[in-house]
């Protein structure tokens, strides 16, 4: 994902890292090695996040002095932006389209959006072990690449270019798979079970996993799918309405006004 900012020829000065406890710390270094004089706003749901997000990349006090590290600010930017980072957040937002408005809301025109998100194929060994038993799903169903596209275009986007890959994980025991899978989200399915599970149906579960998704080429290891989707887009500039009677924000004008005009062709 960080890769993909190659395509991108303008530089931020200001940026959003949205949700990077949820996203993953260690984008933020190479966000920061790439972007060195652009102010970073770290946005993160809950104050309890928050402090934890600010304990992990805030910097030293002798780093501070010798200004080696651009200005961090744990808080919603003021003003506009000129990109937006969002890694592994979007999925597990219970209202996405909401989500990706308010990204367009912080981003200045011209500014970008980059994030990830993960794909219908994802978990299917597990819910394939899940439906062989009649249990309910173990996870909500994720969204296909050209519906968020779609989505994007809803919300204000223009350009929005969208990719995606499969990656096989591969895990020693099913605690182990078990034990991430804690870690990357949580069940938002509607039909989830509802109580709580026995001792029985654990051992059940881990004897199912052993079995359906050991995989003989990998050293006997279980392995698991995951499709990662990739999607940027830009914020274009305002649209000036056009209708019988129109009203039009003074801040749009003037924006409108101040983008350069195309030069006259010869002979005009």
């Amino acid at each position: 994902m960080e890769g993909r900012l190659s395509w991108i020829m303008r530089a931020p000065s200001r940026w959003v890292h949205w949700s990077p406890l949820q996203g993953g710390m260690q984008a933020h270094a190479l966000l920061e090695k790439r972007y060195p004089k652009a102010a970073c706003y770290v946005v993160q749901s809950s104050a309890p996040q928050r402090a934890r997000a600010q304990q992990l990349l805030q910097t030293s006090w002798w780093k501070k002095a010798l200004g080696s590290r651009p200005s961090l600010h744990f808080e919603n930017p003021s003003s506009p932006v000129e990109m937006l980072w969002a890694n592994m957040c979007l999925h597990q937002h219970a209202d996405p389209q909401a989500l990706m408005q308010s990204w367009h809301g912080h981003l200045a025109t011209d500014g970008f959006l980059m994030f990830s998100c993960l794909g219908p194929d994802t978990l299917r060994q597990l819910r394939t072990v899940f439906a062989q038993n009649g249990w309910p799903e173990p996870c909500h169903a994720f969204t296909d690449m050209h519906d968020w596209g779609d989505m994007l275009v809803q919300a204000g986007f223009a350009e929005p270019v969208m990719d995606m890959e499969h990656i096989t994980l591969s895990y020693s025991s099913p605690e182990a798979l078990l034990g991430e899978l804690r870690q990357l989200g949580r069940n938002m399915h509607i039909g989830r079970f509802a109580g709580l599970r026995g001792r029985h149906w654990h051992q059940q579960l881990l004897a199912d996993l052993r079995q359906g998704l050991r995989q003989d080429g990998e050293a006997g290891r279980l392995t698991l799918t995951f499709e990662v989707i990739y999607g940027h887009a830009f914020k274009p500039a305002p649209r000036l309405p056009v209708t019988g009677q129109s009203v039009i924000k003074l801040e749009d004008m003037r924006e409108v006004l101040a983008r350069p005009r195309a030069p006259k062709a010869p002979g005009r």
